[in-house]
């Protein structure tokens, strides 16, 4: 099954040691599933797919950037995610990859009034998959934003939130699942953003409760990744047996 990730965005320099967010997902994902191979496709430079069928599944990444900014390559995405979702082509949106897919199916998108989010965050979860015959009705992800999804598109249902962001993850019928939260970041990569990034940006008050965060939970990056496989690997199956 070939995944072709859109390349929204890059870290900065003194992260780079991390990998790029491209292979952050091919970790994640990679040893979900032998079926899985990746292609990247560097959208933020131009390099935009004018076919939605060119890979099996598409993973949009997050970014730096804003939505509403409305630039050339943003917009010739948002045009691909438009016939991938016509065409059924299951995709993943991950952070500004579930702002962008919300926006081009008529979704919302602004910079909240409640400023940053950062950290590891808690969400309630109605539709998580099972683990160990349990299905989770909370999970931790890795949090970094300020932008939130605020009007939902048609035909998308919430199915993840948090009293800060509301709807956090999003399924769009069987075609496309996103999260607003980051289930690539590990806290190693967390401290490096909060040194190299946000220091000077976000308040102190974020940045220290992020840190207390990083002390006392641990990401469920095992589940999320499962979830995220699961789902791709159920819409090939359905589309071999169709």
């Amino acid at each position: 099954m070939l995944i072709g990730i859109l390349e929204t965005g890059r870290p900065v320099d003194a992260l780079k040691d991390h990998g790029s967010y491209p292979e952050m997902f091919e970790r994640l994902l990679g040893p979900e599933s032998k079926e899985f191979t990746f292609k990247t496709y560097a959208v933020i430079d131009g390099d935009v797919p004018a076919d939605p069928h060119a890979c099996d599944a598409w993973l949009i990444t997050g970014s730096r950037h804003g939505v509403y900014e409305r630039a050339p390559w943003m917009l010739a995405t948002e045009n691909l995610l438009r016939k991938a979702i016509h065409d059924k082509v299951p995709m993943v949106g991950i952070c500004f990859g579930h702002q962008l897919l919300a926006q081009a199916l008529g979704g919302k998108v602004v910079k909240s009034p409640k400023g940053w989010g950062f950290g590891l965050h808690d969400y309630t979860v109605t539709e998580a998959p099972s683990v160990d015959g349990q299905r989770p009705d909370k999970i931790t992800v890795a949090a970094l934003h300020q932008d939130q999804v605020v009007e939902v598109p048609e035909g998308g249902r919430v199915i993840g939130s948090s009293d800060f962001c509301p709807n956090a993850v999003i399924a769009y019928g069987d075609t496309a699942l996103s999260f607003q939260p980051h289930p690539e970041f590990d806290v190693p990569f967390l401290r490096g953003l909060s040194e190299h990034r946000l220091k000077g940006l976000a308040p102190d008050a974020v940045l220290d409760a992020a840190e207390r965060d990083f002390r006392s939970k641990t990401p469920d990056q095992p589940l999320v990744a499962s979830w995220i496989a699961r789902f791709l690997l159920d819409q090939a199956k359905a589309k071999r047996t169709a």
